[in-house]
């Protein structure tokens, strides 16, 4: 069973799209001959050419609105912007072209366009550079949102954005990009809406995503030692969200914690609690719990950046607090 990075099941995803419909292309900033900024998509300029492959000006708001145009005249691309944190330099078509197209066209039109960027901390990056973006876009009915955690998530989900025919937004975490797993040769496209149990637990559930799914297994792992068996969901989809999967874990371990990478105010853990305190209120024994980033700007300083970013101490802390008081 082959093993690959983060980074290396985007770049075969796209390869196996672009091979496998013709009208599947790529384009974005420096993602053709240099490979991407990250070195995500090496390879793919010599394989396909620049037909179908190709490099762009420094223009999100052209790239959104060139990709739109070619998702309603037949094609299937794929942009991407390089960094999460420049998608509100493109919101516009976005928000007010890209969801609402099929919709105010009567469905005359689909618009099967992905959309890829890079997003999250732990890096370096600054605060222009490290933002999560999405809770920015669960808000816009006609888009799916897309956050995988895994290699295997990775290729599999990124095959079943481009084959969908709305529009799908594929949140990449660029701190994750070296992690390795196995992907089967046989993956197939994943579908979108679907989370996954990722460890079960009877004591307490974990919902997270990307790197702070990482961390949560960890701190669930280091807590077993002390008898806390927690039960920790990676959500895979922002939008469609598996609410059918949150609410019967709930239901089974009588506690919810969530774990985010975003400020606490219009987090998309909020929209979770919610969920939960509307659909599954009696399955509680205890207060749900976030964990985030306050609202606090992400620092350059790796100290500072570790602080503010939760780490795997304080989702341990928050585990056995709520666990232990109740």
């Amino acid at each position: 069973m082959p093993e690959l990075t983060y980074r290396e099941a985007v770049q075969k995803a796209i390869a196996d799209e672009l091979r496998s419909d013709p009208n599947v292309i790529f384009f974005g900033e420096d993602v053709g001959k240099a490979g991407g900024v990250f070195k995500v998509t090496p390879g793919l300029y010599e394989e396909f050419g620049g037909s179908r492959v190709r490099d762009t000006p420094i223009s999100e708001q052209a790239i959104i609105g060139t990709a739109l145009g070619a998702a309603i005249t037949g094609l299937r691309p794929i942009a991407e912007l390089m960094f999460a944190d420049f998608i509100p330099v493109a919101m516009d078509q976005i928000v007010n072209q890209v969801a609402k197209y099929r919709y105010m066209s009567g469905g005359q039109f689909t618009v099967p366009l992905t959309i890829r960027a890079a997003q999250g901390g732990g890096g370096g990056f600054g605060t222009q550079h490290s933002q999560c973006a999405e809770s920015w876009l669960m808000n816009f009915p006609g888009l799916k949102v897309v956050v995988p955690s895994t290699p295997v998530d990775m290729y599999s989900l990124l095959r079943g954005a481009i084959r969908e025919d709305n529009p799908v937004i594929v949140l990449e975490h660029k701190f994750l990009y070296n992690n390795k797993g196995e992907v089967p040769d046989n993956t197939p496209p994943a579908e979108l809406g679907r989370a996954e149990i990722v460890q079960s637990g009877s004591d307490v559930t974990v919902v997270g995503i990307q790197l702070m799914l990482h961390r949560a297994l960890e701190a669930a792992g280091n807590l077993k030692k002390d008898g806390i068996s927690a039960e920790v969901i990676d959500l895979r989809t922002i939008t469609p969200l598996d609410t059918d999967t949150i609410l019967q874990s709930v239901q089974k371990t009588g506690r919810l914690i969530i774990v985010e990478e975003t400020p606490r105010l219009g987090g998309w853990g909020a929209n979770i609690a919610s969920l939960v305190a509307d659909e599954g209120i009696y399955f509680l024994d205890a207060p749900i719990k976030r964990v985030n980033m306050e609202n606090s700007l992400i620092a350059y300083s790796p100290v500072l950046e570790d602080e503010i970013i939760p780490n795997v101490n304080k989702i341990e802390n928050a585990i056995r607090q709520l666990v232990t008081s109740s």
